[in-house]
Order: structure tokens, then C-alpha cells, then sequence
């Protein structure tokens, strides 16, 4: 049986798609580094010296945007993006996990 088939992605300028993945690469390594979740702190290293040049990809991002005109974020559209490549799981481990009752 196969998996349900995700919604297609919504229609998106090349910019608008560079910065929801670049937005994506950069929640990732969040997650890795946040240290309510991970106790590998090696791990949480090589995520923060990643997370430096993912920054500056996303600044370049909103930059080109911002250059070419693109000055409005159409937010319910790159939300429907997000959802569809798994934003809302993906930016949950940047938050803390629920309390243990501890």
C-alpha cells in the first residue's frame, strides 16, 4: 500500500521557493542544536558551525527577493509550502518538548 499523496506544493516565484528551503535548512539544524532535546553535545557543534553559512544563504535570500521587487511575504502561501514539505513537524524541535511532569 502506498503512502497518501501530499498536496502539490503551491505556486512559487524561484526566490519565494529558495527562501522556504533555506528557512527549512536553517529550523533543522535548530533542532539539532537545541539542547532541551539532544544531549550529544558534538552533535549540537557541527549543527552550529553548519547553521552560520545556512544563515547567510537565507539573508541572500530575502536580499534577492527584496531586490527584485518582491517586497510583500504572501504568508498564508509559503505557509501551505511549509506544510506541505513537513514545516510543522521540522519546526517543532526547535521548541521545548512537552513537560515530563519533572
Amino acid at each position: 500500500m502506498l503512502p497518501p499523496e501530499l498536496p502539490p506544493l503551491p505556486a512559487l516565484t524561484r526566490a519565494e521557493a529558495d527562501l522556504i528551503d533555506r528557512y527549512l535548512e536553517v529550523v533543522d539544524l535548530l533542532g539539532r542544536i537545541n539542547p532541551a532535546r539532544h544531549e550529544d553535545t558534538y552533535r549540537g557543534l557541527r549543527a552550529a558551525q553548519a547553521l552560520v553559512g545556512k544563515a547567510a544563504e537565507l539573508r541572500a535570500a530575502l536580499a534577492l527577493m527584496h531586490q527584485r521587487g518582491e517586497n510583500e511575504l504572501h504568508a498564508a502561501t509559503l505557509a501551505r509550502a511549509l506544510r506541505v514539505l513537513d514545516g510543522e513537524r521540522r519546526t517543532r524541535r526547535v521548541t521545548l518538548p512537552p513537560d515530563g511532569g519533572s
